[in-house]
C-alpha cells in the first residue's frame, strides 16, 4: 500500500511517515521549506520527498493521502484530491486506527515541555528494558530518531492540543485515547485557532473525559489553569507534581551542575536525581516522567538511573559546539514562558559569561502579538539581543523591547555578519526559533569556523 503524506516535514507528520515506513508501507511525502532534522531523518529512511503542494504530485497515484494540519483549502493538491475523491485521512486518525488501538498509550501534553518530557519518559521505559514505541516532536539524542514502532504494549506520544486537520477541528490528542496522561501546564497559545484560554482549557477537558478510571493523570499541581480544568470533572486516578509541598510529587530542591535535584512524596519517601539539563522546569519535567513511568510499572529508582543518562533533545537548548571559543546553542523556545525559563536557568549557571540571544518571533501566536507584552521580561537576562523581523509581525519589536540592548534585522545575512563582528571567546549564543530560521545556526557555525582557520 502506498501512503502519501501532505506536510511531511512537520515534526508530527514526519514521525508518522517514519512509523508507516517501519510498518512496511510505501511512503512518499511533500512539504514546503524542508529543513533538518526532520528532512535528514526522512531521507535516511528512504522516504521520497516532493517540494511544494502542486496538484501534479498526485500523479504518483497513492492509495491513501494523509493530510497534515498545515494544509488548507486553496492548495492545488487539496483541490484536486477533493474533486477526484481521493481516499484521505488526518494524521492523528491514521495513527489511532493503524497503531494505537492495541497499545498502552502514555500521552504527554501541555503548552510547554512536551518534547523533553516525552523524550525522558520514552528513555526511562527503554532503560527499564520495555522497548517502547514513541512519536515525539523532536529527536531525542538517546534514540537518534523521533519515532519508532517499538514493542507492545507501551507507546509514548507527544500529545498536542493543536487542531487535527482542516476537516477535523478537534485537538490531536483526543484521537490517542491515552491510559496515562501528563499535563505539564496550560497557557493560552495557538491564537490562530483558539479564541482564548478557556477555549484551550476546553480541549484539555475533552481528553480528560476519555481517560479511563484505571488510567492515571499526572498533572502540575502548581498550575491554576489546570486546576480549573479538573474542577470541570475528573474520573481517573491522579497524582500532582510541583514545587508546592501539597503536591504528591514535590520538588524539594533544584539541581545545578554540582548538586542533585530532590524529590519527596506525600507518603514521606525521598529521592535524589541528576540531570544534564538545566533549570527547575526540566527537574519538573523529569518528575512528571517518573510519575508516568511508575504507572507503567517502572520503579522510581530505575527512572532516576535512566534520567542520569538522559542526553537531551535536538534543538532543546542543544549545544552545537564551541567555535573559536564561542559556544552555540540551538533552542526551539518560541513562547515567553519557555524563553524566560531557558534564559533564567542559563544565566544562573553561566552568570559570568555574556549571553547573546538571537530570536525569530515565528509562531502564529507570536506574530499576532498575543504575548508581546511579556517578551521584554522574558528576554531581559540576555546580555544582548538580535531579533529577526521577517515582515509578518503585527506589532513593533522596537517598542516592545525598548530599553533592552537589542538589534533588529530584516535580513538573515546581515544578522549573521553582525554576530560574527561582535562575538568574542567565552560568549554563549542562544538561537531561538520554532522553524529553520533561514539556516542562521549553521551559517554562524560556518562563519566562526572560517574565522578560526584564518
Amino acid at each position: 500500500m502506498h501512503i502519501h503524506f501532505l506536510g511531511v516535514c512537520g515534526t508530527f507528520m514526519g514521525g508518522l511517515a517514519l512509523l508507516a515506513k517501519q510498518m512496511g508501507y510505501q511512503v512518499t511525502g511533500s512539504d514546503e521549506g524542508v529543513y533538518p532534522p526532520m528532512s535528514t531523518q526522512l531521507e535516511a529512511a528512504g522516504i521520497d520527498l516532493i517540494e511544494g503542494f502542486d496538484a501534479s504530485q498526485l500523479d504518483i497515484r497513492p492509495d491513501q493521502v494523509v493530510v497534515g494540519n498545515v494544509m488548507t483549502r486553496g492548495h492545488s493538491v487539496i483541490e484536486r484530491m477533493l474533486s477526484e475523491q481521493w481516499p484521505m485521512i488526518s494524521g492523528p486518525q491514521w495513527l489511532s486506527e493503524h497503531l494505537l488501538q492495541s497499545r498502552w498509550v502514555l500521552a504527554v501534553s501541555g503548552t510547554h515541555g512536551k518534547t523533553t518530557t516525552a523524550s525522558m519518559l520514552a528513555w526511562i521505559l527503554e532503560y527499564a528494558g520495555l522497548s517502547p514505541g514513541f512519536l515525539i516532536g523532536g529527536v531525542p539524542n538517546n534514540f537518534g530518531v523521533s519515532a519508532r514502532i517499538g514493542d507492545k504494549p507501551f507507546f509514548v506520544i507527544e500529545a498536542d492540543e493543536y487542531d487535527t486537520a482542516f476537516f477535523d477541528k478537534r485537538s490531536k490528542f483526543v484521537h490517542y485515547q491515552p491510559r496515562t496522561l501528563i499535563i505539564n501546564n496550560i497557557e493560552f497559545d495557538h491564537a490562530d485557532i483558539f479564541r482564548d484560554l478557556q477555549d484551550v482549557q476546553k480541549q484539555f477537558h475533552h481528553v480528560i473525559k476519555i481517560l479511563p478510571q484505571l488510567g492515571k493523570l499526572i498533572f502540575n499541581g502548581d498550575d491554576k489553569n489546570i486546576q480549573q480544568v479538573l474542577d470541570l470533572g475528573l474520573w481517573s486516578e491522579n497524582e500532582s507534581f510541583g514545587v508546592k509541598s501539597s503536591c504528591y510529587w514535590h520538588l524539594a530542591g533544584v539541581h545545578d551542575k554540582k548538586n542533585p535535584y530532590k524529590i519527596s512524596t506525600l507518603q514521606g519517601k525521598k529521592y535524589e536525581g541528576r540531570l544534564s539539563l538545566l533549570g527547575e522546569h526540566n527537574a519538573l519535567n523529569a518528575i512528571a516522567a517518573i510519575g508516568a513511568a511508575r504507572h507503567a510499572g517502572v520503579t522510581v529508582e530505575q527512572s532516576l538511573k535512566a534520567l542520569a543518562n538522559f542526553s537531551g533533545v535536538k534543538r532543546r537548548l542543544e549545544n552545537r559546539g564551541v567555535y573559536d571559543g564561542i559556544t552555540i546553542y540551538d533552542d526551539f523556545a518560541h513562547h515567553p514562558t519557555e524563553i524566560k525559563c531557558t534564559l533564567e536557568a542559563f544565566k544562573q549557571q553561566y552568570d559570568k559569561q555574556r549571553m547573546i540571544v538571537v530570536l525569530e518571533p515565528r509562531s502564529n501566536t507570536m506574530q499576532m502579538g498575543i504575548h508581546a507584552h511579556r517578551l521584554k521580561e522574558a528576554l531581559s537576562p540576555a546580555t544582548e539581543l538580535c531579533i529577526y523581523d521577517g515582515g509578518e509581525l503585527s506589532w513593533s519589536i522596537e517598542q516592545v523591547l525598548s530599553g533592552l540592548h537589542s538589534n533588529i534585522f530584516t535580513d538573515i545575512e546581515r544578522l549573521v555578519e553582525y554576530l560574527l563582528s561582535i562575538l568574542q571567546p567565552q560568549d554563549n549564543v542562544l538561537i531561538l526559533s520554532n522553524g529553520g530560521f533561514g539556516g542562521v545556526c549553521n551559517k554562524l557555525i560556518t562563519g566562526l569556523s572560517q574565522r578560526l582557520n584564518h
